[in-house]
């Protein structure tokens, strides 16, 4: 009754309740193979895009890593440090390099909570991590017709004939 009806009608048909159990065993198999691969790839590929706290990427990334776990595929604890080391962005540079000058070797758990600090930190500077996406939405590769170039900027009278102005605008540009 649990059996999603897809994979039902992929099982032939047996008198014996054995032979069932061991064609939906046989198709489950299967299944454990594709999903490994699948959470394998979603591991080594993830990436801290900022949408959600870092907290909650590290415990994502620590449940792909039960998961696999529990299909027999066992990632050790300083895998995992390397993996969410390597998911961050640039943003987290520094962290990442004293993490490699030190010689201590964090747990996944310790890992969490420095980043956690971390994300703190650098947002009281003011820096948000994020990732930007170009070339989206319905003008991607829309090119301006040449009539809705901007025009040339024209100088009016004052400007011309006003020195101490230009004189003012050389010392605002020399002081930036």
């Amino acid at each position: 009754m649990t059996i999603a009806s897809n994979i039902k009608t992929s099982l032939p048909d047996a008198d014996k309740a054995i032979d069932y159990l061991a064609a939906i065993e046989e198709r489950f198999k299967t299944a454990e193979k594709s999903l490994a691969g699948k959470l394998m790839a979603d591991l080594t590929t993830i990436k801290y895009d900022g949408t959600r706290s870092m907290h909650e990427h590290c415990i994502e990334m620590t449940n792909l890593a039960a998961k696999l776990k529990n299909l027999g595929m066992s990632v050790d604890d300083s895998f995992l440090v390397q993996f969410i080391l390597n998911s961050l962005p640039p943003q987290y540079g520094p962290f990442q390099i004293n993490y490699n000058a030190i010689d201590e070797r964090w747990t996944s758990t310790e890992l969490a909570n420095k980043l956690v600090q971390e994300e703190a930190r650098l947002g009281r500077e003011g820096i948000k991590v994020s990732h930007h996406v170009q070339g989206v939405g319905p003008k991607v590769g829309f090119r301006h017709k040449k009539s809705h170039q901007r025009a040339q900027p024209t100088m009016t009278d004052s400007d011309q004939v006003n020195p101490k102005k230009k004189g003012k605008e050389r010392l605002q540009v020399q002081l930036l």
